[in-house]
């Protein structure tokens, strides 16, 4: 159940390119994550895009020149072990320097917060759901995806 805000100033990218954006973080972050790339948990892969005027985002007091880009993303506790946190950090850096044309020189324009949510803590469909609840399910969805067609 992963959520990513990507903010960044506005017209950074076109529509096209955003949206392809979207869906690399999204499958990005569900691997990372070792969640099954199935049609429910990439619907349950959120990605908000906050798009902030002109202006908005500044540096030392001062309205920055380059696109900056921050790269909120927000999981289950647990979910992501230290190795795992490190691959997805470099990995949504660099498709978002992919999309935007940048280099590595650009990198230290991408920031990268992950946030834990403590068990207990994260609802959905009106209920609290648990990380068990999420590593089952995950169980299940690559049971079905293994299991030859016909059964």
């Amino acid at each position: 159940m992963p959520l990513i805000d990507l903010t960044m100033p506005a017209g950074t990218l076109d529509a096209e390119v955003r949206g392809d954006l979207v869906r690399t973080l999204g499958s990005t972050l569900l691997r990372w994550e070792g969640a099954p790339e199935t049609e429910f948990f990439q619907s349950i892969m959120w990605v908000h895009v906050h798009e902030l005027p002109g202006g908005a985002i500044n540096a030392a007091g001062v309205p920055v020149s380059e696109p900056h880009f921050r790269i909120d993303v927000t999981v289950p506790e647990g979910a992501l072990s230290d190795r795992r946190k490190e691959g997805a950090v470099k990995e949504l850096t660099e498709a978002v320097l992919e999309a935007a044309g940048l280099d590595d020189s650009a990198a230290i324009r991408v920031w990268v917060l992950i946030h834990e949510v403590s068990d207990g803590n994260w609802g959905g469909a009106g209920q609290v759901v648990r990380f068990s609840q999420l590593r089952e399910m995950a169980a299940q969805e690559r049971e079905r995806a293994a299991a030859p067609a016909g059964d």
